[in-house]
């Protein structure tokens, strides 16, 4: 495959063909500041018709915040610039009334969390149907049919029902297409998609990009493409500019940029990979796992129809059958798509779900209902600890660096006082990486004044006070930039090997499964479908689940720099 094949890099038909024709928009020297703050400054770049642009950057570059102003959704920021849409209107000089035709009309945005951005109170069917008679006029019993349509196209399951579920009731990917389908309602000419494939796994990132190329394709739409996952960008993107700290630093064709990187940044953006430095697994024979189950079994309750669900409850069983060992000092990678069954896996081994089966956490089981605080259950909750995905929403807003960090210490070391503990709490995050004379007043600081990558090492150190034995990674890396993403790798990584601790580390993102694990499991509907040394299963695949799984997180031929 070379590097001119439309979605891995070269120019693809249709922007070929449209190389000499005018730009569909011209953004010339684009200002944007908030008071006294300028966050984008001097940004020019220019989109074809039919061509799939992506704006690459890290959090605060300003690539959102470019996006929203072309729109002009930016709040209260004064913009200065042009962006000319088919040589004829700029869309910064426009009123207020003239924009309210452009958006969601001849430019339509897909915005990053569909669960914040679709309306809980409505149904999908309704919000997709709302647009269609905003936007193109038709009747009540038109716009039904044709949200249906819509949702077919974007290859939703049983659209005729969907159109009638609310956004909780869909899965991740399905909101996404929801989103997608909702965008395409009115027929834009150029779509704004905002990370949208950043909260899905990998096999539907590979599925939702797939379904924004054919759309693409089959209507001629132009996209700009605003993520910091740089596989994407290479299967997916006919050109790329970056961004850092507002200014726009180096853009081409894709192959050309990745490539030859010109500027320093977009060189580092490249390097930040996740790279494996974890100590061989090396256990003597005979060593006892500091985690065990055999035959782990989940269930969830769930309501019968009719008559039935008067008098007994029905079952979705969430794992069946799960087996695997963990031992000190080694990682488990757990993988597989939403709803596979690995967050409830590993919430059943901390001790919050009740379940059937072995299940051991350095040789003892949880006392049933895993749930009671009994002095024995709460021993081996100072054993196992966990690591959420997103920092912001795991860490009191209300509660300072302090008391965050020690609350572990006033359950499980109730005896130590005020001085001790806050000794405690320093040596922690200076092992962490974060001390006082690097962000004075750290102690009294607030979840609220870190980067993302500073609450992780936060919510870390929160999980380390207590010295346990494991350490539960539920997707710790996913809601982070690159380069962000290879610090905390490079702690975790750091931590084991001074630490001994063993991770069981759940993601989707097979990358940071071939830097950080020792041994993987493949999980599907509840079931574990393969397990064994991460080597032999990510370059071996037996099952063909496992074998998707690969192929969707690997870059194709000649796309990769």
């Amino acid at each position: 495959m070379n590097a001119s094949t439309p979605g891995t890099g070269g120019s693809s038909p249709s922007s070929r063909g449209n190389a000499a024709a005018a730009p569909l928009l011209d953004v010339r020297d684009l200002h944007v500041r908030f008071g006294a703050k300028e966050v984008v400054r001097g940004v020019s770049f220019t989109i074809a018709p039919g061509e799939k642009l992506a704006l690459v950057g890290e959090s605060g570059s300003g690539k959102t915040i470019t996006a929203l102003s072309l729109l002009r959704l930016a709040g209260n920021a004064a913009i200065t610039g042009q962006a000319v849409l088919r040589g004829q209107r700029d869309l910064l000089a426009l009123t207020e009334r003239e924009m309210r035709g452009v958006r969601g009309g001849e430019i339509a945005m897909v915005f990053q969390e569909p669960m914040t951005a679709l309306n809980p109170l409505m149904t999908i069917g309704v919000q997709i149907a709302e647009i269609l008679q905003l936007k193109r006029g038709l009747s009540g019993a038109q716009c039904a049919q044709a949200a249906i349509a819509l949702l077919a196209k974007t290859g939703i399951p049983e659209p005729a029902r969907r159109a009638n579920s609310f956004p909780h009731q869909l899965s991740g990917g399905q909101r996404q297409r929801a989103m997608i389908a909702m965008a395409l309602a009115s027929e834009p000419q150029l779509l704004l998609a905002d990370e949208p494939t950043t909260a899905l796994d990998v096999t539907l990132r590979g599925q939702i990009l797939d379904l924004l190329s054919d759309l693409q394709r089959a209507n001629g739409m132009a996209v700009l493409l605003i993520t910091h996952d740089l596989n994407l960008v290479r299967r997916f993107a006919d050109r790329v500019a970056v961004m850092e700290q507002g200014v726009l630093v180096e853009q081409g064709p894709v192959a050309e940029v990745f490539g030859a990187p010109q500027h320093a940044y977009t060189r580092r953006l490249i390097a930040s990979q996740p790279r494996r430095d974890v100590a061989p697994a090396d256990s003597p024979a005979g060593t006892p796992p500091v985690v065990h189950t055999q035959d782990l079994r989940v269930v969830y309750p769930t309501p019968l129809p009719g008559i039935r669900g008067w008098f007994k409850k029905g079952e979705f069983v969430a794992v069946q059958g799960a087996t695997l060992s963990l031992l000190p000092g080694e990682t488990l990678g757990v993988v597989g798509e939403s709803g596979s069954g690995k967050s409830t896996l590993a919430q059943a081994i901390l001790g919050l779900l009740p379940h059937t089966g072995q299940l051991q956490v350095g040789g003892q089981a949880w006392q049933l209902p895993a749930m009671r605080n009994t002095p024995a259950n709460q021993q081996l909750r100072r054993r196992v600890q966990v690591v959420f995905q997103d920092p912001f929403s795991s860490l009191s807003p209300r509660l300072t660096v302090e008391e965050i960090v020690g609350e572990g210490l006033k359950v499980h070391e109730p005896a130590l006082n005020t001085a001790e503990r806050r000794t405690r709490v320093e040596a922690v995050l200076s092992e962490v990486g974060l001390t006082e004379a690097q962000y004075p007043r750290l102690l009294e600081r607030y979840p609220h004044e870190f980067s993302g990558g500073q609450r992780q090492r936060l919510a870390i150190a929160r999980a380390l006070i207590v010295q346990p034995q494991v350490l539960v990674l539920d997707e710790p890396t996913s809601a982070l930039d690159v380069t962000i993403q290879q610090q905390v790798l490079g702690l975790l990584q750091r931590l084991q090997k001074e630490k001994g601790l063993s991770y069981l580390l759940i993601t989707h993102d097979v990358d940071v499964i071939r830097a950080m694990a020792h041994n993987v499991l493949v999980m599907k509907d509840g079931a574990v479908l393969e397990h064994g040394v991460v080597d032999q299963v990510l370059d071996a695949p037996q099952h063909p689940y496992t074998q998707r799984l690969v192929a969707a997180a690997t870059v194709p031929d000649g796309a990769s720099a």
